[in-house]
């Protein structure tokens, strides 16, 4: 099970990155979740210009035998949809990189630190 140090994490199991402008964040879900869900065949996500509040469902994650929603890590406004969700298996396949959910422009960016960090969640999921 793969968990990055450089990311910060829900105990919903979504993670999130802040880039380098340190303003926008890419956020997915992690290695963990994508091997409890199982095979994804559908992602569905609220678009662009939506304003989130931190928990607050932003999508869900529909596998062969259930579905999930996606939870906000921190508050902010969805900028992008990975368009390579098209084949949401790359959600199995790549969770930490192509993988890769929504883009949003962070409200707080200190809100992320006080996310788990990869010790903290290694220790939620029992890795």
């Amino acid at each position: 099970m793969t968990i990055p140090e450089d990311l910060r994490y829900t105990k919903d199991h979504e993670w999130i990155k802040l880039l380098d402008d340190g303003s926008t964040a890419l956020v997915g879900i992690t290695d963990f979740a994508q091997s409890e869900l199982g095979d994804i065949v559908f992602v569905e996500l609220k678009p662009a210009g939506t304003k989130l509040k931190e928990h607050e469902v932003f999508g869900t994650v529909e596998a062969v035998k259930t579905v999930a929603d996606l939870f906000a890590p921190v508050a902010g406004e969805i900028l992008e949809q990975n368009t390579l969700l098209d084949n949401a298996e790359i959600v199995n396949q790549e969770p930490y990189s192509n993988g890769w959910l929504v883009r949003i422009k962070v409200e707080n960016p200190a809100e992320v630190n006080a996310l788990l960090d990869a010790a903290a969640y290694r220790q939620l999921t029992g890795e």
